[in-house]
């Protein structure tokens, strides 16, 4: 069990980053979606001991995060969104680094350590391969091994599967969900909102340094049932109906805008027909709802 109280943090610019943020994840995959700038990194770094916040409460397993670092650091997985590796190295060694600044210091434990991350996250072939020549998605892998030395009750992981491509995301996803279980936390910061649905058992949405939902995508999506229209129109009827309906998205297709609008009171017009909402739906719906009472 992850709890978070009150969370906190400014910083120097006066950028108030964190303002309050309360939350209580049990085991599974949970995800902190929302956009660039929303406070998820700055979550996420102080969630890893990587950051001091300026007041709040961080417990996983009643461990207190923030006064007790280094026991904490030994209940944690983490991999950044920028996570650095020495290209010379094989994936071996630097599993075999990781494992020593995580106190692994037996050698034949450190080798049998290494063999099954490697195993695990479908990189044994590539063992002796400097990870400098390794796509995107195998350093996302060869991050998510380092991750899980040591057995960590919290595993935090922000933005994996930007720039990967359809395959090794999908890969990433299968990982992710493997990795999860009864004890662990595995806590996904992103902005792409389909990973959330694939993957999260729960979730929340973070704006401007606030937690604005937390839910299950499945209630998510109940609350927007039998509400969502789409319409094909020509580019210059958009603002119109801007004007007229609550449009939570536009997008361009074969030279027409597709529109979809949140209409509680049944078909807008005629152009439009009834669709499945999604998970993109709901968090558009929500953050123009707030845009508008700002």
């Amino acid at each position: 069990m992850l709890e978070v109280k009150e969370l906190k943090k400014t910083y120097a610019s006066g950028v108030q980053a964190l303002k309050g943020i309360n939350l209580e994840v049990s085991a599974g995959v949970f995800g902190l979606l929302g956009p660039n700038g929303a406070g998820k990194t700055t979550l996420m770094k102080i969630l890893a001991t990587l950051l001091e916040p300026d007041s709040g409460e961080i417990a996983v397993n009643n461990v207190d995060f923030i006064s007790q670092k280094m026991v904490a650091r030994r209940m944690l997985g983490y991999l950044p969104q920028e996570f650095g590796l020495y290209p010379t190295l094989t994936a071996e060694q630097m599993l075999g680094y990781f494992a020593r600044l995580k106190g692994v210091m037996d050698g034949k434990e450190r080798a049998r350590l290494i063999d099954t991350l490697l195993e695990r996250v479908n990189l044994t072939h590539a063992r002796r391969q400097p990870v400098g020549g390794f796509s995107g998605g195998m350093r996302q892998r060869l991050g998510i091994a380092q991750a899980l030395i040591g057995q960590p009750r919290l595993i935090i992981v922000d933005e994996p599967t930007a720039g990967l491509d359809p395959e090794e995301r999908n890969r990433f996803h299968n990982l992710l969900s493997e990795i999860a279980s009864e004890e662990t936390v595995v806590l996904l910061s992103t902005h792409i909102v389909s990973d959330v649905s694939i993957l999260c058992g729960t979730m929340a949405i973070i704006r401007h340094g606030e937690i604005i939902a937390f839910c299950t995508p499945q209630a998510a999506l109940a609350q927007i049932a039998n509400l969502v229209w789409e319409a094909a129109v020509r580019r210059e009827k958009v603002s119109i109906l801007k004007s007229r309906f609550k449009v939570i998205s536009t997008q361009m297709f074969e030279g027409q805008v597709r529109v979809r609008v949140l209409s509680p009171d049944g078909r807008p017009s005629e152009e439009f027909s009834p669709v499945i909402p999604t998970l993109e739906d709901y968090y558009f719906s929500l953050v123009s709802q707030l845009e508008s009472v700002n």
